[in-house]
């Protein structure tokens, strides 16, 4: 074979592989592509707060709506108090239940925290009830152990019971 026979056999070589180089290589540069994704994860941040500031307005809206429902109602402002029987009345008005904790529970501790840390609904009263000192209470409703909770009617009578709610919104999912 001939020196120019060699080169033209030699450039034909390089422009075939560097045409099917050219054909299988990923026609997107990797700075397009990265952008590309990233631009796709802002999209998708964006949406994602976009939800979560709508659910924050629909329950916005939604405890809005109880207030109002609750004053035209005539129903009395939420509490959380120390048991006091003469309380018991607020249950014309709303929702009055009998938190039956101990100082020494762990689970009681971090509901009254809660309960502490945020504002209660509007017609609910609880009523913190001493579980080592209340025996009579205890008796009357039938609770043998602490993180009892006891909604009441006006007149005390039980309507329900149940155990281990931490937040208000637990208290009235789970009331009569």
């Amino acid at each position: 074979m001939n020196k120019k026979s060699f080169t033209a056999l030699s450039v034909a070589i390089l422009v075939l592989a560097g045409g099917t180089s050219a054909y299988s290589a990923d026609p997107t540069p990797k700075s397009s592509q990265a952008t590309k994704e990233a631009m796709k994860k802002a999209a998708m941040k964006k949406a994602e707060a976009k939800k979560k500031a709508e659910a924050m307005k629909k329950e916005e809206m939604k405890k809005e709506a109880m207030k109002k429902e609750a004053d035209k109602m005539g129903m009395i402002k939420g509490s959380y108090s120390d048991y006091d029987a003469s309380k018991l009345s607020n249950a014309e008005h709303g929702t009055v239940i009998l938190f039956f904790n101990a100082t020494w529970c762990p689970t009681c501790v971090a509901a009254n925290k809660n309960f502490n840390g945020s504002t209660p609904p509007d017609g609910l009263t609880l009523l913190k009830v001493d579980y080592d000192d209340s025996t009579d209470l205890k008796r009357k409703y039938g609770v043998t152990y602490q993180h009892t909770f006891v909604q009441v009617d006006k007149s005390g009578k039980l309507l329900k019971k149940w155990n281990g709610s931490n937040t208000y919104d637990e208290l009235i999912s789970n009331k009569a």
